[in-house]
């Protein structure tokens, strides 16, 4: 720990004479204010070329760094040069795939409690951003869904405004509302409610159901072939889905943290195009080559089928919560900035599909092009 003290102390001491040199013209630039604290940081003073070994300026803590979304945040700090504070509360092997992503010394892993607001303070006292990606698709004995959503967002908006931290960004969902049927999307609208109440200034994002790699979305509906078809509520017709590629999201955080008006805003984040549920699953089966083979299934015995994953002793592939979720169309806010406020083109799900579900093709189909399988079908208003 003492290491890391030393690494990234912003208030002690003025510029070391071994950075002094590098940062003397970043100094100059500094507005006025700065400039008579002299008391800064040479990782808060942007210099260097762009790129990994550059100092970006940016001193972001990152809860929940190790979900699916926190890995393409973490890469995006760390690939303009990011100094990034990593809390974690799994096992230190957990983490290996994000140490290759900054440059050495940059990012820095810390042990926290997410209830205990002296862990957070810790991990937050030396940054100039705070990023909140905490989160988890089921509850369990120790974590309930306002636990996840609500609380700990506050803690973290809290210790944040004491610490007077520049930046905090909140990662909600496009769905989040109190009328929702699932209790996920209920707690993650009165998370947002709560954190800007905490702090007016926080960004806050709203992204649609992401996908990518290691998402739980494309690879979810791909997986229930094992179920000898997909079931669907009403046939997946009466549920529109505007998905979200993953890296557009880590884009939009960072552009966020670089803008100075997004101060404040709440962003809407939602793909290009919009799609039935049934149709968006037959594209997936079409692009896996996979037997497409849907049928209906009331929402009660949806339920018990998932009732029977969650009482199992390992980590649940399906929940009542997620069944609800999945079948909640999309809202639309024309009233809100989007991907385009924030200089960001939307990424088609035709254009990235392949790299998630090559994996659930047969081997004869492994290198088939995209262009054979039949686009899926766009549904407007």
């Amino acid at each position: 720990m003492a290491v890391v003290a030393r690494c990234w102390w912003p208030s002690r001491g003025l510029l070391s004479p071994s950075r002094a040199g590098s940062g003397i013209s970043a100094l100059a630039a500094l507005p006025p204010r700065l400039q008579q604290h002299r008391q800064v940081h040479h990782a808060l003073i942007p210099h260097g070329r762009s790129g990994r070994s550059s100092v970006s300026g940016i001193v972001a803590t990152v809860f929940g760094a190790t979900g699916f979304l926190g890995r393409y945040v973490v890469n995006r700090l760390g690939r303009i040069g990011s100094q990034v504070i990593i809390p974690y509360r799994c096992d230190q092997y957990d983490l290996m795939y994000l140490r290759p992503m900054g440059d050495l010394g940059q990012l820095l892993f810390l042990e926290w409690d997410c209830k205990d607001k002296d862990s957070i303070r810790r991990a937050v006292e030396h940054s100039n951003v705070v990023i909140n990606l905490v989160g988890k698709e089921w509850e369990t004995k120790n974590f309930s869904f306002e636990d996840e959503f609500v609380n700990i967002p506050r803690i973290i908006a809290q210790v944040t405004r004491e610490a007077g931290v520049e930046t905090l960004v909140h990662i909600s969902h496009l769905n989040a509302n109190m009328k929702s049927p699932s209790k996920y999307l209920r707690s993650k609208a009165v998370g947002e409610k709560t954190v800007r109440e905490e702090l007016p200034d926080a960004i806050i994002l709203k992204p649609s159901e992401m996908f990518g790699r290691e998402d739980r979305f494309l690879n979810h509906y791909a997986n229930m072939r094992w179920f000898g078809g997909v079931p669907l509520l009403s046939m997946g017709k009466k549920t529109v889905k505007q998905p979200i590629y993953v890296v557009d999201v880590a884009k939009a955080i960072i552009n966020a943290i670089k803008d100075p008006d997004a101060k404040g805003k709440t962003y809407a984040l939602a793909g290009p195009n919009r799609y039935l549920l049934y149709d968006l699953v037959e594209y997936i089966y079409a692009v896996s080559f996979r037997t497409f083979f849907p049928y209906p299934l009331p929402r009660p015995l949806y339920h018990l089928i998932a009732r029977c994953f969650e009482i199992n002793p390992f980590e649940p592939w399906l929940t009542r919560d997620k069944v609800d979720r999945f079948h909640t169309t999309d809202m639309t806010f024309p009233d809100l900035p989007g991907l385009e406020d924030l200089g960001i083109q939307p990424t088609p799900l035709e254009q990235k599909a392949i790299e998630v579900l090559r994996r659930h093709r047969r081997y004869r189909w492994l290198e088939a092009e995209l262009e054979e399988a039949k686009p899926a079908k766009t549904y407007s208003m």
